[in-house]
């Protein structure tokens, strides 16, 4: 099922069926059932805007850094590897596609970006890098991970990601008419 754009209006999300919510959800963040089965319960209240319900979002998933750790790692995961050649959902794809189109003609580029998740993930085990891409090119996104590895902090590396989930949500939300 796709969502309708604009998007519903906010106010009227918790009178919509779970699988609309459960679409909402998928579209703005990723597809993540750990996502769905902790936020579905949020879409219950209303909100008056998406910066409203994304700001309620944001807490509780700030929340499960001490309540539900593993929940959290869970729905980090769920965001696809930046510079992955299969890219499940549409919105990051299209998000990601200067880093795709970087790889054109130049060998070795998308090889530099794996290596370099796969360090991050060695050195924070069970976490995803997840960053707003936001239109940057391969060169800065690569200096801002290489500059979180060498920082090391697994705390700000939780915050972080839930951080650039909800921005990568709110510039989804905006895009699709969402107010």
């Amino acid at each position: 099922m796709s969502l309708p754009t604009p998007l519903p209006p906010a106010p009227t999300l918790p009178t919509l069926p779970q699988s609309t919510q459960t679409t909402l959800l998928t579209t703005l963040f990723e597809p993540s059932p750990p996502l769905h089965a902790t936020l579905l319960p949020l879409l219950q209240t209303p909100h008056q805007t998406y910066a409203s319900l994304l700001s309620s979002i944001r807490t509780h998933l700030l929340s499960l850094r001490s309540t539900a750790p593993e929940t959290l790692l869970a729905i980090l995961a769920s965001h696809p590897r930046l510079g992955a050649k299969k890219v499940e959902s549409a919105q990051s794809r299209a998000e990601q596609a200067n880093l795709q189109a970087e790889d054109d003609g130049n060998e070795g580029r998308g090889e530099e970006l794996a290596a370099l998740n796969e360090e991050y993930e060695a050195r924070f085990p069970g976490l995803r890098f997840v960053v707003f891409v936001n239109g940057r090119g391969r060169g800065e996104i690569v200096e801002v991970l290489r500059g979180r590895i060498e920082r090391g902090d697994w705390e700000a590396e939780r915050v972080g990601g839930v951080e650039a989930m909800c921005e990568i949500a709110a510039d989804r939300a905006a895009k699709l008419g969402g107010v």
